[in-house]
C-alpha cells in the first residue's frame, strides 16, 4: 500500500431536509451577532432575503454582489458592506460563486462563515480560494478561508434547474476524479471519491429526467459533498489547472467548463493513472471512465465544446502557454502538444482520445 497521510478538516455538517431551519440556532453556536447573509443578484437575492429573515434581530441584511470567478473588485465592494453594517460573520446562499465571495471576506477579516449551498458546487467543504484579478485566476489553499458550519438542505435544490443541475454535478465529479490520481491521496479519500462519482452518475439522470425527485435530489447533494470534501483534502491536477487557465482568461461560466474539459484531461491522464480510471469507470457503470463521463455529460443535455460557452478559437494557444508556464503537478507529463490537442478536441466539442 501506498504510504499516505490523511487530515480532516474541522468544518460542521448539517444535512438533511429542512435543516435550513436550523441556522439560527447554528448562528448562535457561533457567538456571534450582525450577519450579513450573501449572494448573487435576482433570483440568488430573493433566496437570500427569506434566509434573513430567518435569522431575525441577528440579520445585519444581504448583500447581493457575488460575481462567478471572484473577481477581487467585487470581494472589495462586499468589505464595505461588511463594514458599514458591522457584521461580525457571514452567511454565503447559493453555489461556487457566493461560497467565494464568503471566502475572500473570510481570508481578509478571519470572520466565520457559514454555507446553505444550492448547487453541487463541492467547495464550501474546501479550504480553497479561487479569485481574478486583470484577466488571471490564482488560487490559494489556507484555513482561513474554510467554512465552519455547512448545512445541506436538499429543499434548496428542488429549484435548480435541470440543466444547471447537470453541469454543477459534472463539475463535482472533477473534484473526485482527480482525487483519485491526486498525488497526496489517500485510502479514505479515495473511497469518498467513487461514491461521490457513483451517487451523481445515478442521481444527475433521475433529475433530468424528473427534477422534483426529491430522492435523487438527495443522492446528488450527498455526491457533491462527497466530491467536495475530497478536493478540500488532496491535491489539483490538469484538469483543474486548465478550468482556471479558462475561466480567468476569457470569464467561462464555471460548471460548464468543468464538464466539457473534464473527459479530455482524463483521456491525457489515463495512461499514467489505471487504477484511478478503473475506479471512475466502475463508479458509472462503464468500462472506459473517459468515454464514460462524455457519454454522461451528452446524456445531460450537456454543452461538451469549448466554443459553444465563448471561448474564441484563437484562445487556444494562450491557454497551452498560461497552462505550461505554472503546471498543477499531474500524473502524466504535461506536454505543450498534448494540451494544444487536448484543448483543440474540447473546442470542436470531439470524443475524448480513444
Amino acid at each position: 500500500m501506498q504510504p499516505f497521510v490523511y487530515e480532516a478538516l474541522p468544518t460542521r455538517v448539517v444535512f438533511g431536509s429542512g435543516t435550513v431551519a436550523q441556522l439560527k440556532a447554528e448562528v448562535e453556536r457561533l457567538g456571534v451577532g450582525r450577519v450579513l447573509v450573501l449572494s448573487t443578484p435576482g433570483r440568488g437575492e430573493a433566496q437570500a432575503r427569506e434566509i434573513a429573515a430567518l435569522l431575525g434581530d441577528l440579520s445585519a441584511g444581504v448583500h447581493a454582489g457575488a460575481v462567478m470567478h471572484t473577481p477581487v473588485y467585487a470581494t472589495e465592494k462586499a468589505l464595505e458592506v461588511v463594514q458599514e453594517h458591522g457584521a461580525d460573520a457571514v452567511v454565503a446562499v447559493g453555489g461556487g460563486s457566493t461560497t467565494g465571495l464568503g471566502k475572500a471576506i473570510a481570508l481578509r477579516t478571519d470572520l466565520p462563515q457559514i454555507v446553505l449551498p444550492t448547487t453541487y458546487a463541492g467547495s464550501e467543504m474546501t479550504p480553497i480560494l479561487g479569485e481574478t484579478k486583470d484577466g488571471m485566476k490564482t488560487t490559494q489553499r489556507t484555513p482561513k478561508v474554510l467554512p465552519e458550519v455547512v448545512i445541506y438542505d436538499v429543499d434548496l435544490t428542488l429549484g435548480l434547474p435541470p440543466g444547471v443541475a447537470a453541469t454543477s454535478g459534472m463539475n463535482a465529479m472533477a473534484h473526485a476524479v482527480e482525487a483519485l490520481y491526486a498525488k497526496d491521496r489517500n485510502p479514505v479519500i479515495s473511497l469518498m471519491a467513487e461514491e461521490g462519482i457513483r451517487s451523481l452518475a445515478r442521481s444527475l439522470p433521475r433529475i433530468a429526467d424528473d427534477p422534483q425527485d426529491h430522492e435523487a435530489r438527495a443522492d446528488a447533494l450527498y455526491g457533491a459533498w462527497l466530491c467536495g470534501t475530497c478536493l478540500g483534502a488532496v491535491g489539483m491536477a490538469l484538469h483543474h489547472k486548465l478550468c482556471h487557465v479558462l475561466g480567468g482568461a476569457f470569464d467561462l461560466p464555471h460548471a460548464e467548463t468543468h464538464t466539457i474539459v473534464l473527459p479530455h484531461a482524463v483521456a491525457y491522464n489515463a495512461p499514467a493513472a489505471p487504477d484511478a480510471m478503473e475506479c471512475v469507470a466502475r463508479a458509472l457503470g462503464t468500462t472506459d471512465a473517459a468515454q464514460g463521463l462524455f457519454g454522461l455529460a451528452g446524456r445531460l443535455g450537456a454543452k461538451q465544446a469549448l466554443r459553444d460557452i465563448g471561448m474564441p478559437a484563437d484562445g487556444i494557444e494562450p491557454a497551452v502557454r498560461a497552462a505550461m508556464a505554472a503546471p498543477y503537478w499531474n500524473p502524466c507529463p504535461i506536454e505543450e502538444d498534448g494540451l494544444r490537442d487536448l484543448l483543440t478536441r474540447a473546442w470542436n466539442g470531439d470524443p475524448p482520445w480513444a
